[in-house]
């Protein structure tokens, strides 16, 4: 029998909750491969700096992303090792759920 585990922490429900916007899934995206100024994130997704700062400041607060500052330029990456957590406390569902069998519609 599987063992009770506690609530997901408070990082945890921030990280799924940061992850529930499109716009922070595309600023994600973009982040894939390198890390970018926020100017560069506004011209990439075509949003003003003022509305993609507030959806930069939830995806820190999640720690989904880092930041680091050079000279007037805040860059921002992601931080993997949150996203493992999230991963991670995803696959616990998978290794300790039965599988249930794939639902077919009959039809009459």
């Amino acid at each position: 029998m599987p063992e009770t585990t506690s609530l997901p922490s408070t990082l945890i429900i921030s990280g799924f909750h940061a992850l529930s916007d499109p716009l922070r899934i595309q600023v994600i995206e973009l982040l894939r491969d390198r890390e970018l100024c926020v100017c560069d994130l506004c011209e990439a997704i075509g949003a003003t700096q003022s509305k993609l700062s507030f959806h930069l400041k939830t995806l820190k607060e999640a720690q989904l992303v880092q930041t680091r500052q050079e000279g007037r330029w805040i860059y921002y990456r992601l931080n993997l090792s949150q996203m493992v957590v999230l991963e991670q406390y995803l696959a616990e569902y998978r290794r300790f759920s039965p599988i249930l069998p794939t639902r077919t519609c009959r039809e009459e």
